[in-house]
């Protein structure tokens, strides 16, 4: 009896810790960090002209894409072609474990930033890494890209 008085002494202290809501930081988070994993994995499937097209849904239409070493890119319409042209096929994205981040931006949506690294597919081997920031909007129950920088490319760790 004892036991179960000790035990169920614990259980309130439990219930009221496990009901706790998550900060909105946490949430924002967890609610990019989802959105990156969906951007990215249409992209990386973007060959089939579907996970292309669901791909492009996540970008406004007047999205600007800075890419150091590609240029910039004024709308959507051209970012998608490039990707079709240079990307599609030939590379996929993986965020770097541990380095995404996300700051609000009250009464717009949030910053994304983290470091990226880009993967061959005829070889596997991923040997580009870059550093990025995703400026997201969220506007009638919607979240989507305005803002592409995608910086600093250069040769992964342990890539010569």
């Amino acid at each position: 009896m004892r036991h179960l008085l000790f035990v169920l002494a614990f259980v309130p202290a439990l219930v009221i810790s496990a009901a706790e809501p998550e900060s909105p930081e946490l949430i924002l988070t967890k609610t990019i960090s989802d959105l990156d994993a969906e951007v990215f994995d249409a992209f990386n499937h973007c060959a089939d002209a579907a996970q292309l097209n669901k791909h492009s849904r996540f970008f406004a239409n007047n999205v600007e894409f800075y890419h150091d070493s590609g240029g910039v890119t004024w709308d959507r319409k051209h970012m998608i072609a490039n990707t079709k042209k240079f990307a599609c096929g030939h590379y996929t994205r993986e965020l770097v474990p541990g380095t995404l981040k996300v700051f609000p931006i009250r009464g717009f949506g949030a910053i994304e930033q983290g470091a990226h690294r880009f993967c061959q597919v005829s070889s596997g081997k991923c040997e580009g890494l870059a550093d990025f920031v995703m400026v997201w909007r969220h506007s009638e129950g919607r979240w989507q890209i305005t803002r592409v920088l995608s910086y600093g490319h250069r040769a992964a760790e342990g890539t010569p």
